[in-house]
């Protein structure tokens, strides 16, 4: 795991080369930049060409080359890659062979952990052209050998970029050499090259370090995810089973419901319908009984009888018997008044005979109330039952609706858990599509990388060949694939 990070100062952290700029100053640029180049492509020892470089600058204003440090271009996106890796919680250094004027200033500005430089020496606020310190006497490798054991690192724990052939050593021994803008000789030897003027390209060469154990993890907590969505979604259809089933159920029921209230009505439209036929046998009994009440007569039998007896006396008295005109008379009087009498009974009989029909009418009509009354009340009770049947059904109809319900719910929430699954998911695939494309980034500076070696070597090649040299049937097809020949 990547813990620190060093940066070269000079065209990586600021945009130039800082001597070359103080050598403007007092009017030898020419000449510090031509020895600078030299000793960047490794043509010159450095130490050589820092004190020459150094012993140019003799006389410069202190005050100036202040101001020049605070003028001086950070490298396009420095800032924002030195923050990342202070976010990142990478420590970040400097070791550069420039100096403490510069370097102390552009570091306080980014806020480096550690500027390791030289220190140009100065009297009366001027540069007496001398210079010391680590960079001077010591290789960058040396120095940040120094530096991660003051960290307790380890060289697989560090990053490096460079541009120059003093940066060589340590690009080298770091984890990963990063060639930044370089110079030929450097980017032979670096890990991986940026060509653009941009900081920010180095990023994804140190992310890429740590991607494939990322990646490795990611996939693991993909797998993890996908297993929680399997059991998620499964928990989620098993529920939607239960609530199918319950849902099945409660229209079975609520059918059964529906079925049981029809049947209840129909009990309860018979026993209506009879209770109307016994209100109208009421009625009828009623308006009978009335009629029975209003008759009037009276039970006479006897009195008929006696009355008729006398009658059938007299008759025989009258036909059998000699009787004088006067007697005869008054028995025929007699006879008559009786038959009068006798009249008058025989038509309260019949009165009589027309309530005992009328009573038995009556009675014909309170025996159909009575039995349809009972009709009526059986149907009542089979309606009353069918209706506590209903009620029970739909009690067990509502329970299922409710177990529905509940199922529906738990089932929406085991649904809404897989859609955030499911975005995780989502998100990590966009995380694993990420570190392939800087994995694939890293093959492809692999690639660059070696197709600048191979190019520098068909050159050497194709030098050797204008000498003369005999070449070979590989060295021919290389000279080929770069178009030289």
């Amino acid at each position: 795991m990547i813990k620190l990070v060093v940066l070269d100062l000079d065209n990586v952290i600021i945009d130039g080369e800082a001597i070359d700029e103080i050598g403007k100053l007092v009017g030898v640029e020419d000449k510090i930049t031509d020895l600078t180049k030299r000793a960047m492509e490794g043509e010159i020892d450095f130490k050589e060409s820092i004190e020459k470089r150094v012993k140019l600058l003799k006389g410069a204003k202190i005050d100036d080359i202040k101001k020049l440090a605070q003028d001086l271009p950070l490298m396009k996106g420095a800032e924002e890659t030195i923050e990342y890796f202070k976010e990142k919680g990478y420590k970040v250094a400097t070791i550069t062979g420039s100096f403490d004027i510069i370097a102390d200033i552009i570091g306080e500005k980014l806020n480096l952990d550690y500027i390791i430089c030289n220190k140009l020496h100065h009297k009366n606020g001027l540069l007496n052209g001398k210079v010391s310190g680590p960079l001077v006497e010591k290789t960058k490798y040396e120095v940040l050998k120094e530096l991660l054991e003051k960290e307790g690192l380890s060289f697989d724990e560090c990053v490096a970029v460079g541009d120059g052939a003093n940066d060589i050593s340590m690009l080298e021994s770091a984890k990963l050499g990063i060639a930044f803008n370089a110079k030929p000789i450097v980017k032979e030897k670096a890990d991986a090259i940026v060509e653009k003027k941009d900081l920010r390209d180095i990023i994804h060469f140190i992310e890429a370090l740590e991607e494939p154990g990322k990646l490795e993890e990611i996939l693991n907590k993909k797998i993890e995810y996908e297993d929680e969505l399997s059991a998620a979604l499964k928990e989620r259809d098993e529920l939607n089973k239960k609530a199918k089933k319950k849902k099945k159920l409660r229209d079975e029921l609520n059918k059964k419901a529906k079925e049981s209230l029809d049947l209840a009505i129909k009990f309860r439209d018979k026993r209506n319908e009879i209770n109307k036929v016994v209100e109208k046998n009421k009625k009828l009994r009623d308006e009978t009984n009335k009629k029975i009440r209003e008759i009037k007569w009276s039970p006479l039998r006897k009195k008929r009888l006696k009355l008729e007896k006398e009658i059938r006396r007299i008759d025989k008295i009258i036909e059998t018997q000699v009787l004088d005109i006067k007697k005869e008379n008054e028995l025929v009087d007699k006879a008559n008044n009786l038959r009068r009498e006798l009249t008058k009974i025989k038509e309260d009989e019949e009165t009589r005979n027309k309530a005992l029909e009328l009573k038995k009418l009556s009675e014909k009509y309170h025996e159909k109330v009575v039995k349809l009354s009972n009709e009526a009340q059986e149907y009542h009770e089979k309606m009353l039952e069918q209706f506590q049947k209903t009620d029970e059904i739909r009690t067990r109809a509502d329970e299922a609706h409710n177990e529905f319900v509940k199922f529906m719910k738990l089932a929406s929430k085991k649904h809404e858990e897989s859609k955030k699954i499911m975005e995780k998911i989502k998100k990590v695939n966009i995380q694993i599509k990420k570190i392939r494309s800087r994995m694939d980034k890293i093959d492809a500076a692999k690639t660059q990388k070696k197709e600048i070696m191979e190019r520098k070597k068909a050159e050497e090649i194709y030098a050797l060949f204008k000498d003369g040299k005999k070449l070979t049937k590989d060295e021919l097809l290389l000279l080929q694939r770069y178009k030289i020949v």
